[in-house]
């Protein structure tokens, strides 16, 4: 990325200063970009200024005496009411006077599209141009109505006697007026004009006009303030105290519902009724199986229920007993608030204490020395880790158990509750009791500062003591507390903005020098802005990533609308994803239980990496022993930025856990103010990537001279296991003493159809043919491919069927003669002639003979009769018996065991391996498997060959056209061809096979544990989602010529993982939202999407939700148990 890639095309900036002023005064378009009518312009500043006129109608009204101000209000308020709907209805009129003639529009397509023609001032095109109009009837009626009351209440609000009463000077007077106008005439053209696209856009579509509200909105809250601000607050107090009055008298009662309360409604309690309205479904409907959603069962079942419920209990009866017997004596050094407030302070010590060890660096700065040190595998780590389990544990029960409970102590004892409540303690004490459960963490820390407060400040006159009651001061720390850290978050990362900018030399741009001093000199200006920032927990916003600051609108803690997981860019990469967010999330589980996560609160999020894989972890919702989070996975084909990005990330997990053998105790942490800190390592069962270069394997001559015989044997096992699975579904061998043909019943059924056939449809083509071929022999070069496919070919052991080419316009005839020797020209002659008679349907085929087995078992291994029909000539029937490994043959029998046979004689397999003519089937089938994938050279095969052989890519020829027309058995002989590649690979690396057994060994392990297939294949991803514990791949780099092995390895790793700057994270989702879907800033090499190494930048990006992201997996909401 150079130094001055462009923040926006010069078709986009053209765009922006289109947009911008038209978002300023909301919606009027005064700059199109190309050339229109000036009654256009003229229209709009009317329009615009509508309101404004109707206001001084009503205005001058007041101010002469005719009229009061509520008078004058509901005036001007009915004349916008009145002007608004005539709009609306306008647009309707001009829409349907264009429906049954439409104005053909002449567009230049060198030109932006939104150029229009127009005709006349008030013509149709002018009118939906100005005036689109609203989607739905009722939005008119509704926008229209609150146009009418926004310029009512305006009217009022902004009438000259009462600004000078308020501010008693004219200039201030005048200026408020005008500029007030200003802000209602925007409001409303906004609102019944034409709304203008927010920099706050949220979303790509506004499906319900929602847009169209905004500048009303604020408008309405400001004027809202100064018209009933004091009423508003009279009546909640009054209603508040009322009801809680009315409805909880005794302050025994509010303790214990406050306690109740507090406690469920911190569980989760969507899960809960979730789980429950299963159950019961399963109880009542007796069809449905008791088993159903057992995994959600087990996680609230019973034992659950009896926790939560005697948690509840002691917690009701704590209180209770704490708040009637002690809790009436005032605060004082040796009260018994005093008391809970030094066991508070003591816990809040010892699990803060507990939180920090579980993390490699402590306060991310200095290196933990009781964290393990160099961990590289699971083992070590765990060994290594144990006693820091332990410590978790003692962690987790102070944060379950003994916390709540104390501060539960604490808040029970409280004056406060004493004397007749208020809705200033139903508030403050409603809130923290609830969050001693569903945030016990920042809770604690909330008591323990007032506690301390209040120890230090005995003085019962001072406002703290006098004015605010313990709920109130607890909601003022919680929210000083949660502002500060939001600071503390927003302002590193400004000045990592501000740093980087400068010290990273790709990021340097010709303006950098002149921002960054803009900056210094304006330092307490950029200082209040992220206060700002913070008090409105709005995201920090960097203008296109650069150190220009903006306040950000608000947003919820996901940044993102719509269902959890609901999009995600799926590639092939996902699965990988998919297989390891299980496991991911167990292991996320135990981690964020410890504490070795750190404080983990809904907005935070976690960056997990191996190998090559990157997960994306936020934190959404968080509770009573519970975690709701979201995983994403970013892609796996790295691009230039994502590469140089995920290499510092690699390179700072690595100097985290990897190197720390020679480093001093409490060093450093080399990447502090990088938005990424290191956390912990966890074990995750995932697949591990080993790719290695086969140079030296697959061109091996030696290796390639040995291939087709492991083939041969490869193939033989792979058909016998093929044929012994299928005979266990046959029923039984009794049928073989009644019938001795070796065939399936299936195999039986489709040769009895193909015995019904016609001659003509037993086509193919001789082999004795192709020795003719030349390259002038066009006619022959091809088959029609509607006769390639479903063929039964006539064909025995030792004898080659002659059958022929069809040709269109020819007729066929069927020779008896299958040994007789022909010259080329009667060859020709047979195979295309001209002019004869067509061949009677009736006549009946040639049919294969019936196989005698010697054994009445052998047809329970026979392999299916058209798997012998392949064109073979008798001399390659001789060789292949000469090449069969008859003794690899017998040791394969021997290993079956036919336990599914009810009855069978001791010596069967004696007898099997003695069978000739099951012997015999077997050379044909391997014969036929042999003839299409190596044809008929028994030359060694080059490795393009043993290439396109893996992935089922070889050129056509007869043998694999007539093997791909038997698509079972094509599949079992590639699976063959690339279990003998492996075999290859394996036999050059670990050594030569010994022995038979080895070789079985070897078999039986890859159809068990292995698939061995390509990255591309459906079964591969199925594969990778039904956890084989190991996967193979061949491949090929065209670029280098090299051949690749691709291994994937199921078993538990370690996965890094490493919190994230929130702030940061929430400030380049901003701008990405505000760039892409205001600015509509798409390019693919803008710059706020180039890497940076401490910023993420491009990684920010990709995990941000489509369509502005791009992430390849998104789980669901995966709620997390921590109990």
């Amino acid at each position: 990325m150079g130094p001055d890639v462009p923040l926006l095309n010069d078709y986009k900036q053209e765009f922006f200063l289109k947009r911008f002023p038209q978002t300023v005064l909301g919606g009027p378009r005064l700059r199109l970009g190309y050339c229109a009518p000036p009654y256009i312009y003229v229209n709009q500043i009317i329009l615009f200024l509508t309101p404004w006129v109707w206001g001084g109608v009503g205005t001058l009204l007041y101010q002469l005496g005719v009229m009061k101000d509520y008078c004058t209000a509901a005036l001007s308020g009915g004349l916008m009411f009145v002007t608004a709907l005539a709009l609306q209805m306008t647009n309707l009129h001009a829409k349907q006077k264009t429906v049954t003639v439409e104005r053909m529009q002449i567009q230049n397509t060198l030109t932006d599209e939104d150029e229009f023609e127009f005709s006349s001032c008030v013509g149709s095109e002018t009118v939906k141009f100005i005036i689109p109009g609203k989607k739905y009837i009722i939005n008119t009626v509704f926008h229209s109505l609150l146009a009418g009351v926004l310029c009512g209440l305006g009217t009022w609000y902004l009438l000259p006697n009462r600004i000078t009463l308020l501010y008693s000077n004219i200039g201030g007077t005048v200026v408020i007026f005008v500029f007030g106008w200003v802000t209602i005439c925007i409001g409303e053209y906004s609102l019944i004009i034409n709304t203008a696209t927010e920099t706050a856009t949220f979303q790509a579509l506004d499906t319900y006009e929602i847009t169209a509200l905004m500048r009303p909105f604020y408008i309405f809250v400001f004027i809202a303030v100064d018209l009933a601000h004091r009423l508003l607050v009279m009546f909640l107090i009054s209603a508040g105290t009322a009801i809680a009055s009315y409805f909880i008298p005794s302050t025994l009662g509010v303790i214990l519902f406050m306690t109740g309360f507090g406690f469920i409604l911190s569980l989760n309690l969507s899960e809960i009724g979730f789980a429950f309205k299963h159950t019961m479904i399963s109880h009542l409907a007796s069809s449905k199986p008791k088993n159903m959603h057992r995994g959600l069962r087990m996680q609230f079942g019973w034992r659950e229920f009896i926790f939560y419920l005697t948690v509840l209990t002691f917690a009701l009866t704590e209180a209770s007993l704490l708040h009637r017997f002690a809790g009436s004596s005032s605060f004082s050094q040796a009260s018994p608030q005093a008391i809970a407030s030094y066991i508070l302070i003591l816990l809040l010590i010892i699990m803060w204490i507990l939180r920090e060890i579980q993390r490699v660096y402590l306060f991310g700065v200095f290196r933990n020395p009781f964290y393990p040190k160099d961990v590289r595998t699971v083992t070590v780590f765990m060994e290594k880790q144990r006693r820091l389990m332990k410590v978790g544990v003692v962690r987790r029960i102070l944060l379950t158990l003994v916390s709540p409970f104390a501060m539960i102590a604490f808040l029970s004892l409280d004056r406060s509750l004493q004397n007749l409540h208020s809705v200033s303690v139903c508030i403050g004490f409603t809130r923290i009791f609830r969050m001693v459960w569903q945030n016990t963490e920042n809770a604690l820390l909330d008591i323990v500062i007032v506690s301390i407060a209040q120890m230090l400040v005995f003085n019962p006159d001072l406002w703290w003591n006098r004015s605010l009651d313990t709920g109130i001061r607890l909601l003022l720390i919680g929210l000083l507390r949660d502002r500060l850290l939001q600071f503390v978050s927003k302002l590193q990362f400004a000045l990592a903005i501000l740093l980087t900018s400068w010290t990273e030399k790709k990021q340097r741009r010709k303006s950098t020098a002149t921002l960054i001093t803009l900056n210094v000199v304006f330092f307490p200006l950029l200082l209040t802005l992220i206060a700002v920032s913070a008090l409105l927990s709005s995201p920090l916003l960097p203008l296109f990533t650069l150190p220009v600051f903006l306040v950000g609108f608000p947003r919820p803690v996901r940044s993102w609308p719509g269902p959890v997981g609901a999009t995600a860019c799926v590639c092939p990469d996902t699965v990988y994803y998919q297989q390891l967010v299980p496991s991911l999330a167990v292991a996320l589980q135990s981690a964020l239980a410890t504490g070795s996560l750190g404080l983990s609160l809904p907005g935070s999020h976690y960056l997990c990496r191996f190998q090559d894989r990157l997960m994306w972890i936020l934190v959404l919702e968080k509770g009573f022993t519970y975690c709701g989070v979201n995983i994403k996975g970013l892609e796996l084909q790295e691009t230039s930025c994502h590469a140089a990005e995920a290499h510092r990330v690699d390179e700072i997990f690595e100097m985290a856990f990897e190197h720390q053998e020679r480093r001093k105790i409490l060093s450093p942490n080399p990447h502090f103010g990088h938005i990424l800190t290191p956390c912990t390592v966890v074990p995750v069962r995932l697949y591990s990537d080993a790719r290695n270069v086969l140079s030296g394997i697959i061109d091996s001559h030696e290796n390639l001279k040995h291939l087709k015989d492991d083939f041969i044997k490869v193939l033989v096992w792979m058909l016998v296991q093929y044929c012994y699975k299928k005979s266990k579904m046959w029923e039984s061998p009794g049928s073989a003493n009644k019938n001795k043909q070796g065939s399936f019943p299936e195999s039986q059924h489709s040769s009895a159809v193909g015995r019904s056939r016609a001659p003509r449809e037993d086509d193919s083509f001789s082999m004795d043919t192709v020795e003719d071929w030349t390259d002038d022999s066009d006619i022959f070069d091809f088959e029609p491919s509607g006769r390639t496919k479903d063929r039964k070919e006539p064909g025995q052991l030792g004898l080659t069927p002659k059958v022929h080419l069809s040709i269109p316009g020819s007729v066929e005839t069927q020779s008896q003669d299958f040994t007789g020797e022909m010259s080329p020209e009667d060859k020709l002659y047979r195979a295309v002639v001209l002019g004869l008679p067509a061949v009677d349907k009736g006549k009946q085929p040639e049919v294969l003979p019936r196989v005698e087995f010697s054994c009445s078992y052998s047809e329970l291994l026979s392999i299916p009769e058209e798997w012998r029909t392949a064109p073979v000539p008798p001399s390659k029937v001789s060789e292949m018996r000469q090449r069969f490994p008859e003794e690899w043959y017998h040791f394969v029998l021997s290993q079956l065991d036919f336990f599914h046979l009810k009855e069978k004689p001791s010596n069967l397999l004696a007898d099997l391996m003695e069978d000739k003519a099951l012997k015999d089937l077997y050379i044909q089938g391997v014969l036929s498997c042999c003839f299409g994938l190596f044809g008929l050279d028994n030359a060694v095969p080059a490795p393009s060959h043993v290439f396109r052989a893996y992935t089922g890519g070889i050129p056509w020829s007869v043998g694999l056209d007539w093997l791909t027309g038997k698509p079972e058995l094509f599949q079992l002989a590639l699976k063959a061809f690339r279990y003998t590649f492996k075999l290859m690979v394996d036999k050059a690396s670990l050594g030569p096979v010994e022995n038979f057994e080895e070789l079985v060994n070897y078999l039986e392990e890859y159809e068990s544990d292995w698939y061995i297939g390509l990255v591309s294949d459906l079964e591969w991803q199925q594969a990778v989602l039904q956890e084989k514990p190991y996967l193979f791949s061949l491949g090929h780099d065209p670029s280098m010529g090299i051949y690749t092995g691709r291994v994937l390895t199921l078993q538990e790793l370690l996965v890094q993982v490493g919190k994230l700057n929130a702030e940061a994270v929430r400030g380049q989702w901003a701008n990405l939202s505000w760039e892409l879907l205001y600015a509509t800033n798409d390019d693919e090499e803008r710059y706020s999407i180039q890497a940076h190494p401490v910023l993420l930048r491009n990684l920010t990006v990709q995990a941000a939700d489509p369509p502005l992201g791009y992430p390849v997996y998104s789980s669901e909401l995966l709620q997390l148990p921590l109990l």
